[in-house]
């Protein structure tokens, strides 16, 4: 009777120990990179934005000129992560964007760096045909 006492105390705290329940990523919307802003250029029509950005997760019906993505992602143990950008179009092209991201800056060309050979010969070539 001690003995099966005893198991049953033993059983009941290593239960207290069991690996807990495995928690999983959730991840809803558009997944935004910053690749795809930096692709995103003025001037776009909406089929251009819907192949580099996919279709908006929101579309309103009042406001058909703005499309709303957005991104939300819960890692175990972790608080929400949200993301979300806002397209603009006037006259069927895109004019601007809002939201989380904003687009890369080009590197600013040294003054000291040489053209590459490809760059010099397509000089050449352009002061060549403006001479004539």
């Amino acid at each position: 009777m001690r003995f099966f006492g005893l198991l049953l105390l033993c059983v009941s705290l290593a239960a207290c120990t069991l690996p807990r329940v495995h928690k999983i990523t959730i991840q809803q919307g558009n997944v935004i990179t910053q690749e795809m802003i930096d692709r995103l250029k003025p001037g776009m029509t909406r089929r251009q934005v819907a192949f580099i950005m996919g279709d908006p997760v929101l579309r309103n019906g009042f406001t058909p000129d703005r499309w709303d993505y957005v991104y939300t992602i819960q890692l175990p143990n972790q608080a929400i992560q949200t993301r979300y950008v806002s397209l603009f179009f006037e006259d069927e092209v895109l004019a601007y964007f809002t939201g989380d991201f904003a687009p890369t800056e080009a590197r600013p060309a040294v003054a000291n760096e040489a053209p590459d050979a490809g760059q010099a010969a397509s000089a050449d070539q352009t002061a060549a045909t403006q001479a004539r």
